[in-house]
């Protein structure tokens, strides 16, 4: 199932930009669920109900997202459309439910997706996983962590950063940096703040209100409160890429290969990856974009591609 962008669509940062701001999708029918963390955070869940034994699709965000992203949105359409269960997972601090602890959630979080999951398998007995972006990163780190006792049944990660130290070089310069990271550092500067309110000393106020860029914001933050001192420790442990050929379980990697938040040089060969894992780098589509058809655009090209994948491996 290739991709082919409109000919009205060129070019990366079109692709990335365009389904958010102009692609109209209404939100499935949800129904929250609200889950207390072990540690004593909390976290919300929006099902999408489906028949009685059917599968379930777990769909973990990017960085920032929510269950009102394009993608979660046509993800969960699609996933109810075939009488399938949904459900999109929020990270702590994201879709409308505050963050208490310091800790929140990073790139390379398998605990948290590892917590969920088990939670998740104890309800439905055939379920998959989906990670766009940074929860691809999460997910697959999961993966390589759990090898064969991984618990979905097949999984995905689309547009995942796989290599972080690569990605850095696209979003903290030129047009990245202008685009997208100042985009991200409008919602995680705010909600540091409101971190360090809570929790006087965990991190320099003044050098949180002067960060522009991701390696002076997880250097301040998001390293030295989950364990790994700096950026660039946290870029390193955190990267996927290296942890591909550990995978067990059936798993697309989707990238475009003209996506801004990762350079085409950092892609994995098929010899950096394990026979699970199946990879499709499209030349286009940019990040998360995967738009198609006439203006104003469809975004119905990657939920079809990953049930496909999927699909078979959800069988009774």
């Amino acid at each position: 199932m290739n991709y082919r962008p409109p000919r009205w669509l060129r070019g990366g940062h079109a692709q990335t930009i365009w389904p958010a701001l102009a692609v109209k999708l209404d939100p499935p029918p949800y129904r929250r669920e609200l889950w207390d963390t072990p540690d004593g955070a909390r976290i919300a869940l929006d099902f999408v109900d489906g028949q009685a034994g059917a599968p379930l699709v777990v769909l973990f965000h990017g960085l920032e997202g929510s269950s009102a992203s394009h993608y979660a949105k046509a993800l969960m359409h699609a996933v109810a459309a075939r009488g399938w269960n949904g459900v999109v997972s929020h990270f702590r601090g994201c879709g409308g439910v505050d963050n208490p602890l310091p800790r929140a959630y990073h790139a390379g979080d398998a605990a948290e997706v590892r917590w969920i999951l088990q939670r998740l398998s104890g309800r439905f007995a055939r379920l998959a996983a989906v990670g766009v972006s940074l929860g691809g990163s999460m997910l697959l780190n999961y993966l390589a962590e759990e090898g064969a006792s991984a618990l979905p049944q097949a999984a995905a990660a689309v547009s995942a950063p796989l290599d972080l130290v690569a990605a850095s070089t696209r979003l903290d310069k030129g047009l990245g940096k202008l685009l997208y990271t100042r985009m991200f550092m409008d919602t995680l500067k705010p909600k540091a703040m409101a971190s360090l309110q809570r929790h006087p000393g965990l991190f320099d106020a003044k050098r949180l209100r002067e960060a522009r860029t991701f390696i002076e914001f997880d250097d301040l933050v998001t390293a030295p409160l989950h364990g790994f001192g700096t950026a660039l420790n946290y870029w390193t442990q955190a990267s996927s890429k290296p942890k591909l050929t550990r995978i067990a379980r059936p798993t697309l990697v989707l990238n475009a290969r003209n996506d801004p938040f990762l350079p085409e040089s950092a892609l994995p060969e098929p010899s950096q990856v394990s026979a699970a894992v199946t990879l499709d780098f499209p030349p286009d589509g940019g990040h998360v974009g995967f738009a198609t058809g006439p203006f104003p655009g469809h975004i119905d090209w990657l939920p079809q591609r990953l049930l496909e994948f999927i699909a078979p491996h959800l069988q009774d």
